[in-house]
């Protein structure tokens, strides 16, 4: 089958949409299919050798909702992407996050392929959707399949775009998050280590982090906060100094090849989120690593875990709640086993191969349906 991975945000950045495309490309390879990788680049240097990926535009930072989305809005690009899709021949294009200006409504104008869109996003409203989706609905129906990666994510879309949305989740890289690698060899000196990954982000809530490891280092004086991941960091660093706080190390951006390690080396895993989040990644990283987690109940996050199985979930913003449930983890060394080793038995039906073949059996009955074989 010949496959197109459309996406929307610069593949140059570390990003979740950026990183499940990765993912389905070395599975879709393996599997024998063509692939490509259609997407805005910030720098060509920073693509994978091992991927075949046609850049097209030059992505510029929108900032919204708290976060940064790195799109490319260049008026060249319907000439490129004619010229891509008539020399290409895709049978399938796959457009994640499809209603996202600009390239996979470009891409949809253009396309005479079977096209399949993957939504990922939640919030709690949307403004460009609420006021767009007159306009938008031309390239939503222009869609021959819809995907959601969670309930949140499908309810969300199905708010504005009202539709039949199949779900299959993001998935994980199990035997690279539960190898056995040698933690990082700085932190192994006794301490019972909390590990952060994300964005530094107001939306991933690492202030309510802060703020209740000031009560956790009070009850676990032999505890230390590890903060992993790109952002402004100097000012939570700040907000550590205010606050006398020991014991917090800030990493900065950890490379994927490298981030294991740092799963492999935490004793509990903290996702303090505020919302806004369709699904829980790092929640799966986590289980993979056989390692047990609090979280902020959220829709994202409890449609990935279970209270009381793989770890706890508190109220967001909460950082009472919060600091309790990490003392409680903390003081409970056969608990932490207990919830780790549960979270790995649920986390196997997230593998990459099993999501990489449900998407191939989708993209089949999806050509079928219109009238292709594969």
């Amino acid at each position: 089958m010949k496959i197109a991975l459309v996406s929307p945000y610069d593949y140059a950045y570390p990003g979740g949409v950026g990183a499940h495309i990765s993912h389905l490309y070395q599975q879709f390879t393996r599997m024998g299919h063509e692939v490509k990788i259609i997407a805005p680049c910030s720098s060509i240097r920073d693509i994978p050798f091992s991927q075949d990926v046609i850049p097209i535009g030059k992505p510029i930072p929108i900032y919204r909702r708290g976060t940064v989305a790195r799109v490319t809005l260049s008026p060249l690009l319907s000439r490129q992407v004619k010229t891509i899709l008539k020399q290409q021949q895709f049978e399938v294009i796959h457009l994640h996050e499809p209603l996202c200006p600009v390239l996979p409504l470009v891409v949809l104008d253009h396309s005479q392929s079977v096209n399949v869109g993957t939504f990922h996003a939640f919030h709690r409203s949307d403004m460009g959707y609420k006021y767009g989706r007159f306009i938008l609905k031309r390239w939503f129906h222009k869609l021959n399949a819809r995907i959601a990666v969670s309930k949140p994510a499908r309810d969300f879309a199905s708010r504005y775009f009202p539709s039949h949305y199949d779900i299959i989740p993001n998935g994980i890289s199990l035997e690279h998050f539960s190898a056995d690698v040698l933690p990082i060899e700085g932190f192994c000196d006794g301490k019972l280590n909390i590990l952060f990954v994300g964005r530094l982000e107001k939306r991933k809530g690492l202030r309510y982090l802060l703020n209740a490891y000031r009560e956790v280092k009070k009850e676990t004086p032999n505890s230390r906060l590890i903060v992993v991941g790109p952002g402004d960091k100097a000012r939570h660093e700040k907000m550590v100094r205010k606050s006398n706080l020991e014991d917090v190390v800030f990493t900065g951006y950890v490379t994927y090849e490298d981030l294991h390690r740092y799963y492999r080396t935490c004793d509990l895993f903290c996702a303090p989120a505020t919302g806004e989040e369709s699904f829980g990644i790092v929640l799966l990283e986590a289980m993979a690593a056989s390692k047990p987690i609090v979280a902020s109940k959220i829709e994202g996050y409890a449609s990935v875990m279970s209270h009381g199985v793989g770890g706890l979930l508190v109220p967001p913003e909460d950082e009472q709640a919060l600091a309790g449930a990490l003392v409680h983890l903390l003081s409970d060394g056969s608990l932490r086993q207990e919830m780790g080793a549960r979270g790995r038995l649920e986390v196997e039906k997230y593998s990459w191969p099993n999501i990489a073949q449900r998407l191939i059996d989708y993209y089949a009955s999806a050509l079928r349906g219109f009238g292709s074989q594969p």
